[in-house]
């Protein structure tokens, strides 16, 4: 089970239709097939929702569906906000992660890098992202849920890993965060998703670098503050891709886990998803 925002509904990973794929639907096909027993998955995350709009809108309905693994993401939409409760974000976070955890869910989440690497208005928010990553990073520790901290990771910031809109990231960092999330979860064979990647980044001058940001002020920016302005939401006309939970269908061969890798995991019948009435089994963490 996967809710959240447009991290996890997967924005910018667009696979071969058109549709957003994203770290969730990867990190799904990567439990599947380290496992013989079918699995279900539903993502019920929408882009540009704030936190308490994820709580209110996704988080009953998720439990309802009584998962056994489940992500809980937010709280970027506050903070580029003009004006983020961090009371409110505090309080959403506790009270999601204790009730998830309190009936059994392994419960994980993420926290972002630095944003001031990736584009011009990064750096008037880094102080608002830091004090949004004590906050989540304290009501993890309290209600015993996994953290993914990408701030820990120099390769999280390879700007060939986000797309160009400075704000999410590319098929390429959505594949790596995929295979963080199997490495925290304790499945074989993805210790080295930190890797560097080959090479260096495309080195640019300065003057090049004024007209890119010229240019993404222009084709991202912009049209973002006008929704805004207009009062229009980002996610109005969008649902969740996956309401329902549906059996995992593996994309590719390549997806799949060593398979002379040792299982550490009993089979989830819903990893991500439901767990039937035969019962199913919470993720065993890493040490």
């Amino acid at each position: 089970m996967a809710i959240g925002d447009s991290a996890t509904e997967g924005l910018q990973d667009i696979d071969d239709t058109g549709a957003y794929r994203g770290w969730a639907d990867r990190l799904a096909e990567h439990v599947a097939a380290a496992q013989d027993a079918p699995l279900e998955y539903a993502n019920l995350a929408v882009r540009s929702l704030r936190l308490n709009e994820i709580r209110r809108t996704q988080f009953d309905q998720a439990l309802a569906l009584e998962p056994d693994l489940m992500s809980i993401v937010g709280g970027v939409n506050d903070v580029i906000a003009p004006r983020p409760d961090f009371g409110r974000i505090a309080a959403d976070f506790e009270a999601m992660f204790t009730e998830a955890t309190s009936r059994g869910i392994t419960v994980f989440t993420f926290l972002m890098p630095d944003p001031s690497f990736l584009n011009p208005l990064g750096r008037y928010v880094k102080s608002r992202a830091l004090i949004l990553a004590d906050i989540t990073r304290a009501a993890a520790e309290s209600a015993g849920v996994l953290v993914l901290d990408l701030s820990e990771y120099p390769v999280a910031t390879d700007p060939r890993l986000w797309y160009e809109d400075r704000l999410h990231g590319n098929w390429l960092g959505h594949k790596r965060m995929a295979e963080a999330f199997a490495d925290l979860l304790g499945y074989p064979g993805f210790e080295h998703w930190d890797d560097p990647l080959d090479g260096l980044p495309r080195q640019t001058h300065a003057l090049e670098r004024l007209g890119a940001d010229i240019d993404w002020a222009v084709h991202w920016l912009g049209p973002w503050l006008g929704r805004g302005l207009v009062g229009m939401p980002h996610s109005r006309g969008i649902s969740a891709k996956r309401p329902v939970p549906e059996v995992v269908r593996l994309a590719s061969a390549n997806t799949r886990i060593d398979s002379t890798a040792p299982a550490t995991h009993p089979d989830h019948r819903g990893f991500l998803g439901t767990r039937r009435p035969t019962g199913s089994v919470v993720g065993s963490r890493r040490s």
